[in-house]
């Protein structure tokens, strides 16, 4: 069940260009401790700005704690990771030296989420990486992402989350425990209105926490819902939702990813658009950048922001983190946001358009669909069977 806490202040963060001026403040200001979680953190500009702010916090004296995920993060710069350590900073890897030919699940048991901690008193959590969110400059705009700054109550159970996991880390590589988190308090001080919740998925004791608490607010809507997801290959529980909620007349609307990124991902989700359209459902592709936001808002008083994909390796087997707000203003803020989007970048799926492309699209699309259930079976056996 979602534990919802009141008093907290939330503020939505567009991209990176919202993003890392934030970020960086943060780790600027911070005094004592800084925790950061991400699945990608590149050299890149981005990355060795990041990386900047972070070794001026450990020169300072604030302990400064970098995880990476061992496969997101298998490109950084191993100059910029002697330079930081060198400076202080304490950067572990995720699950490293994983054989990328192995068929073994532990392969995709990758820590996905994106998670920056400040003195316990400022939190980021959502779906941005360290990394320049543009993919050619000039070119292309920026990714189409969220996060969300926190402040108040919810940081008492954010910050537990990522010592834990640090501490985890620690002692699979052999390492000390952090000494200072046992007596580093989390604010548990109002400093808002926002009703809130942080839920995390990992393969312990909450395997299904975001998800149920995105089927308990389609299952409980009663006018519309607006998802942005890029890699969207949802289950049959969740498919089964979203059809009854469009059955029963909620406005159900899908922003997805219109440019390819992942061949293999992009067509075996299209696969299921048929069923979608012919139950009413719109389906609205992003084609104005790369669209890497993992968002909802539900009757624009619920609303996530997060890292999680609605799909076999988000849903099954990553470590993940969304934040979900009950709030009006908050929601109307994401939902203004993402229309604002649809009209600007995105291109809306007709039904009768889909229902006469070429036979080659089709091959394509139900050959990818089968060979991702194949892989699903393969590397998610146990629950793949909601993915078929």
């Amino acid at each position: 069940m979602t534990e919802f806490v009141n008093g907290n202040r939330i503020t939505l963060l567009r991209a990176g260009a919202d993003y890392f001026p934030a970020l960086e403040a943060a780790i600027h200001a911070a005094r004592r401790e800084i925790h950061l979680e991400t699945y990608i953190f590149e050299g890149d500009a981005t990355g060795r700005a990041i990386g900047a702010a972070l070794m001026a916090a450990a020169r300072r004296g604030v302990a400064v704690h970098v995880l990476v995920d061992g496969f997101g993060s298998q490109e950084l710069d191993r100059a910029l990771v002697h330079e930081m350590r060198a400076a202080g900073v304490r950067l572990l890897v995720y699950r490293p030296n994983i054989s990328p030919w192995t068929l073994r699940r532990a392969r995709l048991r990758r820590m996905h989420r994106k998670i920056a901690v400040a003195d316990a008193r400022v939190a980021f959590v959502g779906g941005i990486n360290v990394v320049d969110d543009t993919e050619d400059p000039g070119a292309i705009p920026p990714r189409f992402d969220y996060a969300v700054r926190i402040e108040g109550p919810l940081l008492a159970k954010i910050h537990p989350v990522v010592t834990r996991l640090w501490n985890l880390v620690c002692a699979t590589q052999f390492l000390g425990r952090l000494p200072e988190a046992a007596r580093f308090a989390p604010s548990t001080e109002f400093c808002g209105a926002q009703r809130a919740a942080f839920v995390v998925r990992d393969n312990i004791r909450h395997r299904r926490d975001i998800e149920q608490a995105y089927l308990t607010a389609i299952g409980q809507a009663r006018s519309e819902i607006v998802i942005a997801n890029a890699y969207f290959f949802p289950g049959r529980t969740f498919r089964r939702a979203l059809l009854e909620a469009a059955a029963r007349g909620v406005r159900v609307v899908l922003l997805l990813q219109g440019r390819v990124e992942y061949v293999l991902q992009h067509y075996a989700s299209r696969a299921l658009y048929g069923a979608f359209l012919d139950a009413g459902i719109e389906i609205h592709e992003y084609h104005k950048s790369y669209l890497h936001a993992k968002v909802a808002v539900v009757d624009r008083h619920w609303a996530t922001v997060g890292s999680s994909n609605i799909d076999p390796f988000s849903l099954l087997l990553a470590r993940e983190s969304n934040v979900v707000i009950e709030d009006d203003g908050f929601a109307g803020e994401l939902r203004t946001s993402l229309l604002a989007a649809m009209t600007e970048g995105a291109v809306q799926v007709r039904r009768e358009r889909w229902k006469n492309q070429p036979w080659t699209t089709r091959v394509m699309t139900w050959t990818s669909y089968g060979l991702a259930r194949f892989l699903t079976g393969v590397f998610a056996y146990g629950r793949a069977e909601e993915f078929q």
